[in-house]
């Protein structure tokens, strides 16, 4: 067993590549998988509440309910006093799920159907629930009799932990089950024991609220021994840079960041979109960085150590380019200029909406492919207006429509959100574990787009480069301390 974490780095699978790899475990396994899953809920529930009088196990009627079967039935026999609601029935039960139920109860586990309100009172702090009411298969939202399960693990004082996933969470994806409109109630656990292979929703979307640590038991699958590929690959926190002593500003990259587009033009500016992203490339350790504001003026808000320039001024052929944000609606009639010359570019905000809504830009983007390296930074909406779809679309398969702008347009894609997916053609997609809620604050994408920047031009390949940028990104909003602020311009400043 393996406790997960922002460093791990680990191959995520598919709901299809799961169940070839369960049937391989099947065969090869003497022993059945479903008791070697409750064997390992079951050390895990004595190693997180050990001091637990009452477990209360909640078990839906499938395999996943099975395998709380089977963790009631250890810790029964190790002396807790364990109570089981299953949702199941002799008759319906799949075979396996049945055979644990016939285990459980010849070892004198106790079973109510009904919620045992009574029971669950005298529950305290140090107690135990262990939810294994849907796992993997779950898609649609939750009828009444689940919801009130669930309601009722959610009232309770001590902790949950949840096999497979937490009851309510989409597995796939990350979001909750039932329509975005009508989401269905889930559980909020506190420890999530997942089995063979880690789950992309574990780590995306609403995952990374409701799964609490997460630990991974393999059952004896070999993740370097196995053909079958992976959907994903968790990205691995990076360690920082060190500039060499022989160097000079000349080795480490010029970026020229594009975008602040000035009051003037809508009364809105957004210059200090541009003055971020600029920043951050200057602390992330960029030989030279220039700032080039649209309004082709200089701006006083900017740091003495940036240099600024009149775009129409730059040799874009030879500098790293992070183009659009803040860039509004000025940036359109610049971009097919930047897509063209920049020998690198990370196209951000504005500039991807520039892109969405020009035909002609997406050509001379799908141009630039492999001799002019490129990282597109979409929010989820943006990724939307790329694909043409809707933002719920994008998230309810965030791997795929990752890979489908990598597809499209021939580059590198971060798709942000919780859970940043890095996609890029030929290239297995990692889905970024570091980071929180912090981070939804304005200008830390602007932040991301410069260090990205700054990453490339130390001489990273787009992919690497992105996901050493996220990871990193992240990580700084992880370690940001509890009494300060994170702002976007703090956290460039924060960058190594």
């Amino acid at each position: 067993m393996q406790k997960l974490c922002s460093a791990s780095l680990w191959p995520v699978y598919g709901p299809d590549a799961l169940r070839q790899l369960e049937s391989r475990l099947q065969h090869s396994n003497p022993q059945p998988l479903m008791q070697l899953a409750g064997l390992a809920a079951a050390q895990l529930a004595l190693a997180i509440a050990p001091h637990a009088r009452r477990i209360w196990v909640a078990a839906g009627p499938g395999n996943n309910g099975g395998d709380g079967l089977e963790a009631a039935m250890h810790l029964h026999l190790w002396g807790k006093q364990v109570l089981v609601s299953w949702m199941g029935s002799t008759a319906h039960a799949p075979p396996d799920a049945l055979m644990a139920w016939q285990r459980a109860s010849t070892a004198g586990v106790a079973f109510q159907s009904a919620i045992p309100e009574n029971w669950l009172k005298d529950m305290d702090g140090q107690d135990l629930c262990i939810d294994a009411l849907l796992g993997l298969g779950a898609h649609r939202a939750l009828g009444l009799e689940m919801q009130a399960c669930v309601q009722a693990i959610q009232k309770l004082p001590g902790q949950v932990l949840a096999l497979d996933g937490p009851t309510g969470l989409n597995l796939e994806n990350g979001q909750w089950l039932g329509s975005p409109d009508a989401p269905t109630v889930a559980v909020r656990a506190h420890h999530t024991l997942t089995f063979i292979a880690t789950k992309p929703g574990l780590f995306m979307g609403h995952g990374r609220d409701a799964c609490g640590q997460i630990w991974l038991d393999d059952l004896g699958h070999r993740a370097n021994d196995c053909d079958v590929p992976p959907q994903a690959w968790l990205n691995a926190a990076d360690a920082p840079r060190i500039k060499s002593h022989a160097s000079h500003k000349g080795s480490h990259g010029d970026v020229a960041v594009i975008g602040g587009e000035p009051m003037a033009l809508r009364g809105m500016g957004m210059t200090g979109a541009a003055v971020l992203a600029a920043s951050a490339a200057l602390h992330a350790g960029a030989g030279r960085v220039i700032l080039s504001l649209l309004s082709g003026q200089a701006t006083e808000h900017a740091l003495p150590d940036l240099m600024q320039r009149d775009w129409q001024r730059l040799d874009l052929e030879q500098l790293h380019v992070v183009c659009g944000c803040g860039g509004g609606e000025a940036i359109r009639a610049h971009m097919p200029e930047v897509l063209q010359r920049s020998a690198q570019l990370v196209l951000d905000a504005d500039g991807l909406n520039a892109v969405a809504d020009d035909p002609a830009l997406q050509n001379l983007l799908r141009q630039r492919a492999e001799l002019k390296p490129t990282v597109i930074t979409p929010h989820p909406l943006e990724a939307a207006r790329l694909l043409k779809t809707s933002t719920a679309q994008v998230q309810s398969n965030r791997l795929q429509a990752a890979q489908n702008l990598a597809t499209l347009f021939h580059c590198t894609v971060v798709l942000k959100g919780s859970g940043s997916v890095i996609a890029a053609p030929g290239q297995t997609s990692r889905i970024n574990t570091s980071g929180n809620g912090r981070l939804a604050t304005g200008g830390t994408g602007d932040v991301l787009a410069g260090l990205v920047g700054a990453r490339m031009a130390q001489g990273l390949g787009p992919f690497e480069a992105a996901c050493r940028a996220v990871a990193q990104h992240g990580q700084l909003a992880n370690d940001w301390p509890d009494d300060l602020p994170l702002t976007a311009s703090a956290l460039a400043q924060h960058l190594r």
